[in-house]
């Protein structure tokens, strides 16, 4: 028996996906031309993030049509629909690395698309936990971002630096200070270098709105470079609500902007995220001008579609790795740069969904996650139940992208 005609189209569409055909590459257009010297730092409302036909979800959705599984096959069809960004994680050479960015500058213009990228490959990175890695000194970092950077050209490109870089330095798990300041100069130096491409928008790493005091994560964003760039990150690869980000984000850039216009100022001056909210809308209100320029922001919304997860009170004595695939999460807000929110410049897709956070323990002898059963995949493996449990539990309900509005 044949599935009924919009399964079958879907199921087609997966298809085309799966085999590089599909929403980001058809027909073949003329190249866009390079971003233009005014306006190129910043995202019209009606910008289009590059879609990749031959993602892991769209792989994913042809493996599921194979076995005869309409219904997974739709699902990662509608998912793989949505732009996703991509990873550069210093695991090829700077050559390589030159290249990979220019094939994908050159997908991006042949869709009329602009390219989300994650520059992640910073010395000492993820305080070397279950993402532990990098380049192995500054230098090296240096010469990986200029690489990275001439792959770049003049095309607009969205360039998402070092997640974890700032809200998780070395300060902050037993560090030297010495290990600090390096930390601080390399991210400020590829602000440098970045920004020399004229369509690259650079953001920098703010963590989210659970982790550092307002003040604290203003001061680190301030020493990183941020008055360079375009401004900062948040909630990467976890799940907190996009009004809280807002808010926090916010809050962030007005105190960047008094920490920097305010003689004697510290971190601990600004009103921060567990003030009631209407005493720091007033400090903010009594020192920040209203038209102050103030620090753009981007929310990864991959997926908080439901929030951030809260334990069964009791379960765990140890840490129980809030952040670590959580269960029954979703997707959240579509990529879109239609926000809204003057200083909040898209909600985009920057951890990829259906990719591990790493092999979580929650505290226990482990090797499983006691809250599967099993053992999770390493850090940024593909992991296909949860791709579908993202999927299934998405808010809103998981749609394909038709490209023609965006979805809030």
């Amino acid at each position: 028996m044949r599935p009924p005609h919009p399964v079958r189209a879907a199921l087609s569409l997966a298809v085309l996906l799966a085999s590089g055909l599909g929403l980001a590459t058809a027909p073949a257009q003329a190249a866009a031309p390079a971003a233009p010297a005014s306006g190129a730092r910043s995202l019209a409302p009606d910008t289009r993030f590059y879609v990749d036909p031959g993602s892991k979800a769209a792989q994913q959705a042809l493996t599921d049509l194979k076995a005869h599984d309409l219904q997974g096959a739709l699902e990662m069809a509608q998912l793989a629909s949505w732009p996703v960004a991509q990873w550069f994680n210093g695991t090829a050479t700077p050559q390589e690395t030159t290249d990979a960015m220019a094939a994908l500058q050159a997908k991006a213009a042949r869709a009329r698309q602009v390219p989300v990228a994650v520059a992640y490959n910073v010395p000492g990175r993820d305080c070397s936990q279950y993402s532990a890695g990098g380049a192995s000194n500054s230098t090296e970092y240096a010469a990986w971002i200029d690489a990275l950077a001439r792959g770049i050209g003049d095309r607009k490109t969205v360039v998402v630096l070092e997640p974890d870089g700032l809200a998780l330095s070395p300060a902050f798990c037993g560090g030297t200070a010495a290990q600090q300041q390096d930390r601080l100069a390399e991210i400020s130096g590829a602000v440098d270098r970045l920004e020399q491409q004229r369509g690259a928008l650079v953001y920098l790493d703010a963590g989210h709105s659970s982790w550092q005091n307002v003040g604290t994560q203003a001061q680190l964003l301030i020493d990183g470079g941020v008055a360079k760039a375009q401004g900062f990150f948040l909630n990467v690869s976890n799940y907190q609500t996009d009004a809280a980000l807002t808010r926090y984000g916010t809050l962030v850039s007005q105190c960047v902007w008094y920490l920097q216009n305010t003689p004697g100022a510290t971190a601990d001056s600004c009103a921060n995220q567990y003030w009631p909210a209407a005493d720091a809308d007033a400090w903010y209100a009594e020192r920040v001008p209203a038209d102050a320029k103030l620090p753009h922001f981007v929310i990864d919304s991959s997926r908080n579609g439901q929030g951030p997860w809260t334990p069964e009170p009791g379960k765990y004595t140890g840490d129980p790795q809030t952040w670590c695939n959580p269960p029954a999460r979703g997707l959240g807000t579509r990529p879109t740069a239609n926000t809204g929110r003057a200083l909040l410049d898209a909600f985009l897709w920057i951890k990829v969904p259906g990719e591990s956070d790493g092999s979580c323990t929650r505290g226990t002898a482990g090797p499983a996650d006691p809250e599967y059963g099993s053992v999770d995949p390493v850090a940024g493996g593909w992991w296909p139940a949860q791709a579908r449990s993202l999927a299934d539990n998405a808010a809103p309900k998981l749609a394909f992208n038709t490209g023609l509005l965006p979805q809030h």
